[in-house]
């Protein structure tokens, strides 16, 4: 049976705010709404050469993340019905693309987006749309997958009279050596983050590796990462889980003390000598396995 989700956009059109409805076909979960005035960036262009063009209004920001069960329609043919719902109410499409043509993780981490679980998105398998209606107001629309459910995103924009609309030239994206190894990787190394011999206090907590992440986190504000500390096989498997999951803390608590970044953007976990990338039988081996490793989560 195919049921009807509503929802309701607010949009600023002369002389009166007015109401747009769209009817996405299928069962649907509302995971997440939030309502509030502010300014709102949103990508009106394909992230290149280390830019993003993006467009920035003020007024009324809705956002609304909905999870639609099962995954046999594409995302095409997720999105098709509401592009076609939003050029009936006037909207001219300004920008649309998928995931390789959107510019992949550079794209997606510049997207002001709810967070997981209200919103889940596939660096690989996405859909974006941007539209702009009567009285300039603003649509986009984000399409994706999470497990065996899909999932959609919309910003809405109403105009508050006065209020203007800029291009941008373009934001900062991620840049630098960590930023590369986990754009290609999903993973690196947090090289010259040092530690005392059975210890978990830093020997340089300056390190230009933490300083280079936290930039990247700072241009990239929906990203979340994972700190997860790694031992040799020296000791027992307890001691060396404790010891990986303290040194992680140690690495997550600069990022916040000295860095200011928020909190709730990093997680940390220890493996202890369970995931090594040389062997445990040489000094060098051994060197190489001691090791923090940064993994993006989101």
């Amino acid at each position: 049976m195919k049921r009807a989700l509503v929802i309701v956009l607010s949009v600023w059109s002369a002389p009166a705010a007015v109401a747009l409805t769209l009817d996405i076909p299928g069962p649907a979960i509302r995971t997440e709404e939030a309502v509030m005035d502010g300014r709102v960036s949103l990508p009106e262009g394909a992230f290149a050469d280390g830019t993003l063009p993006m467009r920035t209004t003020e007024g009324t920001v809705a956002r609304s993340a909905w999870r639609l069960p099962g995954a046999s329609r594409t995302l095409s043919q997720v999105l098709a019905p509401v592009r076609s719902q939003l050029d009936e109410a006037g909207f001219d499409v300004v920008f649309e693309c998928s995931a390789v043509t959107c510019g992949g993780f550079d794209f997606r981490f510049a997207l002001d987006l709810l967070p997981a679980p209200a919103m889940y998105v596939d660096l690989g398998r996405y859909r974006y749309l941007l539209a702009e209606g009567p009285g300039e107001a603003l649509v986009s629309v984000l399409v994706s997958r999470g497990g065996e459910a899909q999932y959609l995103h919309l910003t809405s924009v109403s105009r508050d009279e006065g209020a203007g609309v800029s291009a941008e030239e373009g934001s900062a994206v991620p840049t630098g050596p960590i930023w590369d190894r986990l754009r290609r990787d999903g993973h690196a190394v947090l090289e010259r983050v040092d530690f005392d011999t059975g210890s978990s206090t830093l020997v340089v907590a300056e390190s230009a590796a933490l300083g280079e992440l936290a930039r990247g986190l700072q241009a990239a504000p929906a990203a979340r990462i994972a700190i997860v500390g790694h031992t040799d096989t020296d000791g027992g498997l307890e001691a060396n889980l404790a010891l990986s999951r303290l040194r992680a803390q140690a690495v997550r608590r600069t990022l916040i003390d000295r860095f200011d970044v928020d909190p709730e953007r990093i997680t940390a976990e220890g493996v202890a000598y369970l995931s090594p990338r040389a062997s445990n039988a040489t000094e060098a081996g051994r060197g190489a396995n001691r090791r923090v490793e940064v993994v993006l989560t989101e």
